[in-house]
């Protein structure tokens, strides 16, 4: 695989407390997507954060490595469903540190058993580089079927 580089940009106006920011891909696929320190930490009322992008990164990034697994089983997904959860604490002498990724999958693929679908999904966590970035972090990252 070729080396790979992605950028976005942040505009912010104003200081932490009652300022706001746009997000913005180079792309142009998303642009000044808003966002505030309250919207972080408390109601997102129609806001992202960077938690939620992450989230939407860690979700993508394993959706593709599943898939992966899944064509090379010779069993490739009629439809997955992939929710990523981006967890954020207080971690004591270190501030707000990402803690966790909870990641549930829904899996729709004909001719495949439990055992089949559970090493293919074991084989992407492991090969998903958010995953891996994540727990090379410290955060716990955990992977379940529904």
């Amino acid at each position: 695989m070729p080396r790979i580089e992605r950028s976005a940009q942040v505009v912010w106006d104003g200081n932490l407390a009652r300022g706001n920011g746009r997000i913005s891909g180079d792309t142009g696929t998303f642009t000044d997507l808003p966002y505030t320190l309250a919207s972080r930490i408390g109601n997102p009322d129609g806001k992202t954060s960077p938690e939620e992008l992450l989230a939407a990164a860690h979700a993508g990034c394993f959706t593709t490595s599943l898939a992966g697994e899944l064509v090379h089983d010779g069993t490739p997904p009629g439809h997955l469903e992939v929710h990523c959860t981006i967890v954020m604490d207080e971690v004591e002498g270190e501030g707000h540190q990402i803690v966790g990724s909870r990641v549930s999958v829904r899996i729709e693929v004909e001719g495949a058993s439990d055992e089949t679908l559970a090493a293919a999904v074991e084989r992407a966590d492991a090969g998903c580089p958010f995953s891996t970035l994540l727990r090379k972090a410290g955060a716990e990252v955990t992977v379940s079927r529904s």
